[in-house]
Parts: C-alpha cells; sequence; structure tokens
C-alpha cells in the first residue's frame, strides 16, 4: 500500500467513526440512555428499565464483536482491553472514583458530551476540567500517582478476555468459545427482559440494540476498516487512527484530554485527527441534532457556587478515575464489557459501586425542578426523570 492510499484509507476511517459517534450521540438523547440515571432509578424507584437497557447494549454489542472476530474480519485479542495484566486496584478505585464523580457532576463522560449538544455550558466546563485531569493522569502529575500505587495492585494471566481461559478449558477455538458465550448471554439476556410486559410495549428495546449495535460498528471501523497488515513505514501490522497503536472503540474521558490537546495544539504538523477525537466531536453533534429536531435545546449554568464546586470536583474524580481504570461508563461499561474483559467486568464493578454511594452531609443545589434537556413524559418514558433530579436523588 502506498502512502497516498494510506492517507486515503485513514481519512475514510476518521469519516466512518465519526458517523457512529453522530448516530451514538443521537440515539443517547434521543433514549435518555444513562448509566447514572439506571442506578437512580434503581435505587430511589426501583425501575430497572434503563438497568436492563444498559446490560442489552452489553450483550448485543459483545454478540456483534464476538461475530465479527468468528468470521474474521477482526480479532477480539487485538483491542485494548485483552491485555493479561489484571490491574485490580486501578480497575476497582478508578472505576469506583469516575462512578462517584458522575454522581456529582450529573452524568458521566458521554452524558456529559450529550448535554454539551443540548446547550449545558456547566457540562462544558466539567468538558475542559475532566480532560485536562485525564491528560494529568495519562501523563502529568497524577499519572505519577497511579503508577507508583495502584497499578502495582495486579496480577498477570495470559489473557483478560475470559472466552480464551474458557476455550482452554473446554478444548475449542478461542472464536468459537468467544462467539457460542457472547451468544448464550445475549439470548438469556434478551429472554429475561423480554418478559416484562411493560419493557416490551416500550421502546427501551430498540434503544438498547442500536447502543449495542453502535459500540459493534466502532469496532468493525477500527479492527476491521483500519487495520493495515503491512505498514509502509514500518512493515508491521497497524491501526489506522487510533491512539493505542491497537484497537479501539467508543470510550470517552481519555479521548477529551486528546481533544484538548488537539485543540491546544492545532498548528503543530504532528499533531493528527484520531478516532478517539472524532468520537467526542460527533457524539456532541449527534445530540444537537436530536435537540434541534425536537426543539429542546436551550442554554443552561450553574445555579449557585455549590452546583459549580460539586460538579467541578466531578469532573476531577471522572477524569482521574476513568483513566485508571482504563474507561467509562462507556469505555469500559460497554466496549470493554462487550469484549468479556474481567478487568472490564472489575472496573464497571467499581464504578456501579460509586455511582450507588450516597454522600451524607452533602446537599444537592437547591434548583426548582427543571427538565434540563426539555423533554415531554410519554406513555413509554413516563418515569424519566430529568438529569437535575437524578443528581438529587442521589446525593440526598
Amino acid at each position: 500500500m502506498e502512502l497516498n492510499e494510506l492517507a486515503a484509507l485513514q481519512n475514510q476511517v476518521l469519516w466512518a467513526a465519526f458517523l457512529v459517534a453522530v448516530f451514538f450521540g443521537w440515539i443517547v438523547q434521543r433514549s435518555h440512555f444513562c448509566t447514572m440515571g439506571a442506578i437512580s432509578d434503581v435505587i430511589n424507584v426501583g425501575d430497572s428499565s434503563r438497568a436492563k437497557m444498559w446490560l442489552l447494549s452489553v450483550v448485543t454489542a459483545s454478540f456483534a464483536l464476538w461475530g465479527m472476530d468468528a468470521l474474521g474480519l477482526l480479532k477480539v485479542t487485538d483491542s485494548i482491553y485483552a491485555s493479561g495484566r489484571i490491574i485490580v486496584g486501578s480497575a476497582l478505585v478508578g472505576g469506583f472514583s469516575f462512578g462517584f464523580g458522575m454522581v456529582l457532576a450529573s452524568g458521566c463522560g458521554s452524558k456529559t458530551l450529550v448535554r454539551i449538544g443540548g446547550g449545558s455550558l456547566k457540562s462544558l466546563v466539567v468538558f475542559v476540567v475532566m480532560g485536562v485531569t485525564a491528560y494529568a493522569t495519562l501523563r502529568g502529575i497524577t499519572a505519577v500517582l497511579r503508577t507508583e500505587t495502584l497499578d502495582r495492585v495486579s496480577f498477570d494471566l495470559s489473557t483478560s478476555l475470559i472466552p480464551l481461559h474458557l476455550a482452554d478449558w473446554i478444548g475449542v477455538s478461542p472464536e468459537w468459545a468467544g462467539f457460542c458465550l457472547a451468544a448464550a448471554l445475549f439470548v438469556l439476556a434478551w429472554v429475561w427482559a423480554l418478559k416484562s410486559p411493560e419493557f416490551r410495549q416500550s421502546a427501551w428495546g430498540w434503544s438498547a440494540l442500536a447502543v449495542g449495535l453502535s459500540v459493534a460498528a466502532m469496532w468493525y471501523v477500527s479492527g476491521h476498516m483500519g487495520y493495515v497488515q503491512e505498514h509502509p513505514q514500518t512493515l508491521e501490522p497497524a491501526f489506522l487512527a487510533t491512539n493505542s497503536q491497537q484497537m479501539e472503540a467508543l470510550t470517552f474521558t481519555a479521548p477529551m484530554a486528546y481533544t484538548l490537546h488537539w485543540l491546544i495544539l492545532f498548528s503543530d504538523q504532528s499533531n493528527h485527527l484520531t478516532i478517539a477525537i472524532v468520537s467526542v466531536a460527533g457524539v456532541v453533534i449527534g445530540s444537537l441534532i436530536e435537540n434541534w429536531r425536537a426543539h429542546t435545546f436551550r442554554w443552561e449554568g450553574f445555579s449557585s457556587t455549590q452546583d459549580t464546586a460539586l460538579h467541578l470536583g466531578g469532573a476531577v474524580l471522572m477524569g482521574f478515575g476513568g483513566v485508571t481504570a482504563m474507561g467509562c461508563t462507556v469505555g469500559q461499561g460497554l466496549s470493554g464489557a462487550s469484549t468479556l474483559s474481567i478487568t472490564s467486568f472489575l472496573a464497571l464493578a467499581g464504578i456501579i459501586a460509586g455511582g450507588a454511594q450516597r454522600r451524607h452531609g452533602v446537599r444537592a443545589p437547591n434548583h426548582p425542578r427543571v427538565d434540563v434537556q426539555g423533554v415531554e413524559r410519554d406513555e413509554h418514558a413516563s418515569h424519566q426523570r430529568d438529569d437535575a433530579d437524578e443528581h438529587e436523588d442521589l446525593l440526598r
């Protein structure tokens, strides 16, 4: 492959990743897909509908990913989640930090981007602070803290992918072990969710399918479209337009740092767009499109000093936690979990534990009950509450 052909392919990969991210931002805004909201619904009103939607999104993405692996379109072992180093300390503590931070900041990284697309200026502030903290945790002062403490609480296996251990145990190929396990989880989860008449009558299932397939689509873009068997400069296999030089999917904590880096050093010719950066932009634009269509776009700012302080603290915790745990509610909770990685499930456990905490002695800012995104509740989402209420409920 010539260099000009390589450049053309890289542009195709970036455009494809951008379009997938636009769709993801659109469906997340339209369906109210939100991990913090799912936790809030379960804790405060005993409603598991959005938790079911999240679970179905994971098993759908996993089924599609391992199906592509079985067909030879990509290799899950090329993903950033396949490492045999199980970072127990970083996954649990980083996940907890991220989960607790998303409560303070009214949502996780993806929700922050979605709310920016709805006109939230305080989410824009969260984005900047979260991105700076993430960058410091990647390469700066908190990176030293992370590598010298939490990263050392780990152990080594041949791989973090559960299906590969299953394959060794039962004596089948890793591809078919992964596909069969993912297929079994897919069937069981959907059968369980569809037993509920309320869930069957709602649009949650279709939304879960769309979210899961968007995650799988990004795996395809990075792992199939962007894979070059022999890079003309290095003569080695390469994944185009990735920051990790491995197969990547949707994730948003480190990409916020990469986006700020790209904006600040825009004139540097060595500074290139990556899948991570265009994903950040795509989610904002996808949300903006849906808000514009639904006439729900409106400017929103901080209501008080306390509101500002809580969001800033949450942004710092998410920036640190997301990088330390190697992913956020989307990076580990969807993309990582779809690979059936041990580390991803540890990080997810930490995120859920952090998000479920009710911080004693801290009250949410006093503000009127306002639907931040201006969404009218219909018969399929009558239980849906706005971000401000979820924020207040979890802090109460």
